[in-house]
This record gives C-alpha cells, sequence and structure tokens, in this order.
C-alpha cells in the first residue's frame, strides 16, 4: 500500500514538533549543567513539573495562552518558535532526502546546529557536549551513506578547525586579545565533519558574509560601537544549513 504524500510529511511535522520540544529542554538545560533526561519538564519560574497537557509541542502553548498554568507566569515564545521551525524544517529534509541515512544525517546536524545558535546567542557559549560527539556522527555518518565521503569528511574536520585556529591565532596576535572562542572553532570542525571540506568552504563564505552584514547593521541601525561582540556561531550554522540545501548549486554556479 502507498502511503499519501501529504500523511508522510504531516508525519514528518510532528516528529519534527515532539524534536523541538527537546531541543528546547537542551537550550534551557545545558547551559546550566543539568540533565536533559531528568527530572521531567517543569515551569521554569515555579518549578511546578508539567503535565502531558501542559507538554504538547504548539498546542499547549496555544491552549494556555503562553502562560503556566500554576503560576500564570508568560511563557517565552521562544519555545513554540523552536517547535515550529524543527517541524517546517524536518518537512523539509524530508523532502530532499526522503526516508533514509541521508535525511537522519540532515536531520542531526540541523538539530545539533540549532541547539547551539541558540545557545550562543543567549550565553555566548558552545557546548562541547554537543561539538565533540557531533564530530564523531558526522565521520560516522559520513562512511554510511558515502556523503560527503569519509575521507572529505576528515579533511572538512582539520580543515574547519584548522582554519578557524589560525584566524583566532592571527587576530590575537595582531589586536592582542581573543576575537574568537575555542568553541567557533570546534563547530566548524563538526560541521566539516557533516559536510566535508567544500562544505567547510562555504559555510565558513557565507557565515562570514552573513556576520558582516548584521555587524553592520548593528553599528548603523542600531548604533552600536565596533567592539559589540557578536556571536559567530549562528551564522556559521545558518550557513551550514543553506549549504545542506543549496551547497551543490552554490558550488556550481560560483565555479561557473
Amino acid at each position: 500500500m502507498t502511503i499519501p504524500s501529504w500523511f508522510f510529511y504531516l508525519f514528518l511535522f510532528i516528529l519534527g514538533l515532539v524534536l523541538g520540544s527537546f531541543y528546547n529542554v537542551c537550550i534551557y538545560r545545558l547551559p546550566r549543567e543539568e540533565s536533559i533526561v531528568w527530572p521531567g519538564s517543569r515551569c521554569p519560574h515555579c518549578r511546578h513539573p508539567l503535565s502531558i497537557l501542559d507538554n504538547l509541542p504548539l498546542v499547549s502553548f496555544l491552549l494556555l495562552k503562553g502562560a503556566c498554568r500554576y503560576c500564570h507566569a508568560p511563557i517565552s515564545c521562544q519555545y513554540p518558535l523552536i517547535e515550529g521551525m524543527t517541524g517546517l524544517a524536518t518537512v523539509m529534509i524530508g523532502w530532499k532526502f526522503g526516508l533514509s541515512w541521508a535525511f537522519l544525517q540532515a536531520l542531526l546536524l540541523f538539530g545539533a546546529l540549532l541547539v547551539i545558535s541558540v545557545i550562543d546567542l543567549s550565553h555566548q557559549i558552545i557546548p562541547d557536549l554537543i561539538s565533540y560527539p557531533g564530530i564523531g556522527i558526522g565521520l560516522v555518518f559520513s562512511w554510511l551513506t558515502g556523503s560527503p565521503g569519509l575521507w572529505s569528511s576528515w579533511i572538512g574536520l582539520l580543515l574547519g578547525g584548522g582554519l578557524l585556529w589560525l584566524l583566532a591565532l592571527g587576530y590575537q596576535m595582531v589586536a592582542g586579545k581573543e576575537g574568537m572562542g575555542g568553541g567557533d572553532i570546534k563547530l566548524l570542525a563538526m560541521i566539516g565533519a557533516f559536510l566535508g571540506w567544500p562544505g567547510v568552504l562555504v559555510t565558513l563564505l557565507l557565515g562570514s558574509f552573513l556576520g558582516t552584514l548584521v555587524g553592520l547593521a548593528l553599528i548603523l541601525i542600531w548604533k552600536k560601537d565596533r567592539t559589540h561582540a557578536v556571536p559567530f556561531g549562528p551564522f556559521l550554522s545558518l550557513g551550514a544549513v543553506i549549504h545542506l540545501f543549496f551547497g551543490t548549486i552554490l558550488l556550481n554556479w560560483y565555479l561557473g
């Protein structure tokens, strides 16, 4: 029996909502060095445990009108945004890769990049607990799927970490202060393990371009000082996601 396409994509969207709910737990707990497994979900304000009905992705936020059932404190819009974004991204990944090892590879990469980006924006840190296992997982999937290939994955790992390490070292020697954290270096190494060395180059170029645009906007529109620190992790992550969906098209266009 053939499964209707709408049912397949609906399943993927619901799967993405559930994953997004888990990513919210990671985003909240990892910077606080709390377990992501125990205890169960609870209100961050009154700490009251949440029932299943209070913890349904997207649905509970709408039913509770954006407030905790017990203490009535407002629930951050980040929670439904992360859930909805992950649901849509899961549908897009399923559309591009189908149900395959490549689908799981892309889904894990997207989840890791999303969690890293939000944590970096909020706390200016990139957890090693994601980057280090992510490097190993990227290498394993490059072998399983043949994309980008094990050698390309290893070169991407070394190139990604090495390039940013040299840039960070050069900046520190010239400016006399640290301009890039070790978290960014490990993040690009993880991206290289997943996407190979071409992915590193595209990610770094896109991330630098997007970061420059945002930096100029902060200076010209919001009147920030040029020394205002802007986390680089989210821009690297966005560059990697763009490469995930459009990398071949971008490389062919650039080389052509």
